[in-house]
């Protein structure tokens, strides 16, 4: 394969993995966002994937060999998400198809997969886990199925390869991500430690007691990058995940002992981070004047009601990695690290102090 490749979503937290590692193996890379951000070594590529004929016009010169799709839009009901989300791929896929050149669409969707969407997240007759690729889809209308229906029947009329990748929660950095628990949570931490408010763990029981995972943003790009240029994962879906598995009863300490505060007794009680951040823009903007942070906007680095989301579930959520590995893919991140990692790129670029 020849290796040019368009990254779509390219600002994001699973976007901007991808495009710095695809640079860090020589390809060339186009970052396809509404906004492109300034990334060295991306070609930026300015479109809006609802305007049909307006993504036709900013792909005409591009002939990537590789997409990498890992963007949608959140809209108000499962319905909108279906409508807008599927209709993004398919005028992507369809403003692509006059060069010819795609030999491979790698789709990142996620676990709701098989937790359902937002409004039946987590509920009725799940998979039983560790969540496994042969089980399948729900029976339940989802965006995510709507975005695999287009990738097929492109590949279907147009003659590339496809992967999926389905990743747990992605820990990595992306300013202004609707989906972003790891600089939310060191958003909270900072607050706590400011205002001397107890970190407490705002989700379930199921969740602190139980077993799960995550997924690092480079171990997805790194997979994505492998699917892409290994024959064998041509047409296949992939659980993606670190390789671990871990307790918030033991995490939540190790976060707060990296941010130099204690961890609050958890006593079972859900106090979701949306009520406990509602007040805190002044507090962070205050934050950040003093120690000139470069972002002072709270709303542009933290996002609640997903960690809520994550964090409240009701069950135990693990991730079966067999097929892949079987395959080949045998690279391994310890969560705890790759927390660390972040918080650690962030104080480095002033986001947080």
């Amino acid at each position: 394969m020849a290796r040019t490749a368009l990254v779509v979503g390219t600002s994001g937290i699973v976007g901007s993995a991808t495009a710095a590692l695809l640079i860090e193996q020589g390809w060339t890379v186009h970052g396809l966002a509404r906004r492109p951000s300034d990334q060295p070594g991306v070609h930026p590529v300015a479109a809006d994937l609802t305007d049909a004929a307006g993504t036709a016009a900013a792909l005409k010169d591009l002939a990537p060999d590789a997409v990498f799709v890992s963007t949608w839009s959140r809209q108000a009901t499962e319905a909108e998400n279906i409508r807008v989300n599927g209709a993004m791929v398919r005028n992507l896929l369809d403003g692509l198809r006059p060069a010819k050149s795609v030999r491979h669409v790698a789709l990142v969707t996620g676990l709701k997969h098989y937790l359902g969407p937002f409004e039946a997240y987590g509920k009725g007759v799940l998979p039983q886990t560790p969540f496994r690729e042969e089980q399948g889809r729900l029976e339940v209308e989802n965006f995510y199925y709507a975005q695999e229906d287009e990738v097929f029947a492109a590949a279907d009329r147009d003659g590339f390869n496809w992967s999926v990748h389905r990743p747990h929660t992605v820990i990595g950095k992306a300013v202004g991500n609707a989906m972003n628990m790891g600089t939310t949570l060191a958003a909270y931490a900072t607050l706590c430690r400011e205002t001397g408010r107890p970190f407490r763990f705002p989700g379930s029981a199921a969740q602190w007691n139980g077993l799960t995972d995550m997924t690092d943003a480079r171990q997805l790009a790194a997979q994505l990058v492998w699917a892409t240029t290994t024959p064998e994962a041509a047409n296949q879906d992939f659980n993606i995940v670190n390789g671990d598995v871990f307790r918030w009863s033991w995490m939540w300490s190790r976060i707060a002992e990296w941010f130099g505060i204690e961890a609050a007794p958890f006593d079972g009680t859900v106090v979701p981070l949306e009520e406990q951040m509602a007040d805190d823009a002044v507090v962070w903007q205050r934050i950040a004047e003093r120690e000139g942070l470069v972002e002072a906007d709270l709303t542009r680095l933290a996002s609640p009601w997903h960690t809520d989301a994550d964090l409240g579930r009701p069950i135990e959520v693990v991730t079966d990695m067999g097929k892949s590995r079987r395959m080949g893919f045998t690279r391994y991140q310890p969560t705890d690290d790759a927390f660390f990692d972040l918080f650690a790129q962030l104080r480095a670029d002033r986001l947080i102090p």
